[in-house]
């Protein structure tokens, strides 16, 4: 079968968007006409941050130097620790993929965490080493850090390349119609494929991206989707190039999309089996776990909030690791409490949003999930993804917060002061390996602690060089208290945050005196406060927005003062307890405290 199913995995900005942009050209893909940087990266919040966020498929047709003719389907992955899940995704749709490596920067973190996915998975690994034109390249240290990293590679060819002049790109095509395996499918057997990916689109409905791998799969025919028994007829099949272009058939092995028709998005789940209603398969494939929220945060409209329900149902269907939750805030009025891979994927989901649905939303602070026992005698255990649903610190036993193992893969020359930075964020240092002239740092730290801010810290620090890992580690006991901030002497709800004990005095401090100047003013004093376990442990007055009449030319009046202070205050402070204005520079406040 001359079919080859593969995606390629990296690092971020190791240049796998530009070797699928080479293989498109060089297999007449796309035209010189059509050809531009990153063509599969075609969401605006992708070119923008120069990052691969959503795997896209495209099928190309290479002409070996054997003669034959070759079907390839390239899947082009993220490359950010985020987005692991989509990385997991498309290497189940494939039997081989390449590992891109550039020269200049060697092996970093999501290169051996992509990799072990692929392991996982089963599948071949081809691994090549980019950028070798480039003049900082060093390729005799990549191909041995490759060799000591991963042993199963350490006998393999290591094809040197440049993806952005098309340097030995040749050579890497005929690698995968050599190296990597063709599927092994059977057209006679029942129709049985895998819904990899999906989009949602306002006129057709859900687009099923599929991968066959038994049967054939026709159009016009009625399919039921297995894990909700969801049956329906297609209104189109068809082959990704990389637009979509319509087939009569897709064979097993063959890899494309499938418009279903289906208006209601959370019906189509990705890691469903598709098959044939009238003669089904017997067994589903395994399809995927449940990607796991790590990061927390509610989303509330500016203006619209159906607008805003359109839009995240919508994002939802396109991105399964994004889980969303109505919710409504006292402050805010209704929106959605949204879990997030980690604050990358928060930045771009809310961008895309206004982007791609012109939708301004407002962000509360990012938090994680604490487990609460509580001391009503049952020893109940609360999960608290939400800091406004934190009991009250007379109802709690202990708190456990979330743990991430991490690898932290830096140059030598810096130990030190990532050490140190790890130890800034509680960070416990578990174990120290070195790796040629790197030296890999394992450490367990709190999820809070790194959520937001950890990883700029570490690039900042180490100018790029260093590179981070994480898994889930479990739940640990933790010291932390929920801080409920007032304005005007009404808690606002959407402000509320949890934290450290021994960190609170210096937080909540420098949050109330940042909110002193991002909160709108009103005509009188308004007092900001941060109240723990029922105390005001920090207290500053908003100065009110007023003109100053008791001023008249050099001499001051102090009854006038008196006379316009009165009435200033009367019946507005119990009007205002519930119209409080809060725009985003409210709650960006609170992010640079907990960072």
């Amino acid at each position: 079968m001359n079919i080859r199913n593969f995606a390629i995995i990296a690092h971020i900005d190791h240049g796998k968007s530009t070797l699928a942009d080479r293989i498109m050209e060089m297999t007449a893909t796309i035209t010189k006409r059509e050809a531009s940087d990153q063509l599969l990266d075609s969401m605006a919040v992708e070119q923008a941050h120069g990052v691969t966020v959503k795997s896209r498929t495209v099928r190309n047709i290479y002409h070996a130097d054997d003669g034959q003719e070759y079907e390839f389907n390239l899947i082009d992955t993220p490359g950010h620790v985020d987005f692991n899940y989509e990385v997991e995704k498309s290497l189940s749709a494939a039997e081989g993929a390449i590992l891109l490596v550039d020269a200049t920067q060697g092996v970093q973190a999501q290169t051996v965490a992509n990799y072990r996915l692929a392991r996982q998975a089963g599948i071949v690994v081809l691994p090549v080493v980019n950028k070798v034109d480039s003049a900082s390249a060093d390729v005799d240290r990549t191909e041995n850090q490759i060799r000591t990293m991963f042993p199963e590679l350490k006998n393999s060819p290591i094809l040197p390349i440049s993806a952005k002049t098309g340097l030995g790109v040749h050579d890497v095509l005929e690698a995968i119609v050599h190296r990597l395996p063709a599927p092994t499918a059977n057209d006679q057997l029942p129709l049985k494929a895998l819904v990899f990916d999906s989009e949602y689109d306002a006129f057709q409905g859900v687009i099923a991206y599929v991968r066959v791998f038994e049967g054939v799969l026709s159009a016009q025919t009625n399919l039921t989707l297995m894990a909700n028994a969801l049956s329906f007829n297609t209104k189109e099949i068809g082959i990704l190039t990389p637009n979509r272009l319509a087939q009569t058939q897709l064979h097993a092995g063959d890899v494309g999309y499938v418009i279903t028709g289906v208006k209601d998005p959370q019906l189509v789940r990705v890691g469903d089996t598709l098959t044939e209603t009238q003669h089904p398969t017997n067994t589903a494939l395994p399809g995927y776990a449940p990607a796991q929220s790590m990061v927390f945060a509610g989303i509330y409209p500016q203006d619209d909030y159906s607008a805003l329900k359109d839009a995240i149902n919508k994002l939802a269907l396109n991105d399964p690791s994004l889980h969303v939750a109505n919710a409504v805030s006292d402050a805010l009025g209704p929106g959605f409490y949204c879990g997030f891979l980690g604050i990358f994927h928060l930045q771009i989901i809310k961008e895309r949003l206004h982007d791609e649905y012109g939708v301004d939303v407002i962000v509360t602070a990012p938090n994680v999930t604490y487990r609460v026992t509580q001391n009503n005698g049952t020893g109940d255990l609360l999960t608290v993804t939400n800091p406004q649903h934190f009991p009250d610190f007379n109802k709690i036993e202990h708190v456990e917060e979330p743990r991430m193992r991490i690898e932290l893969t830096t140059p030598a020359a810096l130990l030190n002061d990532v050490m140190r930075l790890a130890n800034q964020h509680k960070g416990e240092f578990v174990d120290m390996a070195n790796q040629d002239d790197l030296v890999v740092l394992t450490y367990t730290i709190p999820l809070a602690e790194i959520a937001y801010s950890f990883f700029n810290e570490l690039k900042s620090l180490t100018h790029g060089y260093a590179s981070l890992s994480t898994r889930f580690d479990g739940y640990a006991p933790a010291d932390v208290v929920r801080v409920d901030v007032q304005i005007n002497y009404a808690r606002v709800d959407a402000l509320t945050f949890v934290t450290y004990r021994s960190d609170v005095a210096d937080q909540t401090q420098e949050l109330v005196h940042k909110l002193k100047y991002v909160v709108p003013r009103r005509l009188y004093p308004m007092p900001v406060q941060a109240i723990v376990e029922g105390k005001s442990i920090a207290r500053v007055d908003i100065p009110p927005l007023r003109k100053n009449a008791a001023v008249n030319g050099e001499s001051h009046s102090i009854s006038k003062k008196q006379q316009l202070l009165r009435r200033q205050n009367s019946n507005k402070r119990a009007a205002a307890h519930s119209d409080i204005e809060l725009p985003q520079e409210v709650f960006d406040a609170i992010l640079t405290i907990e960072s």
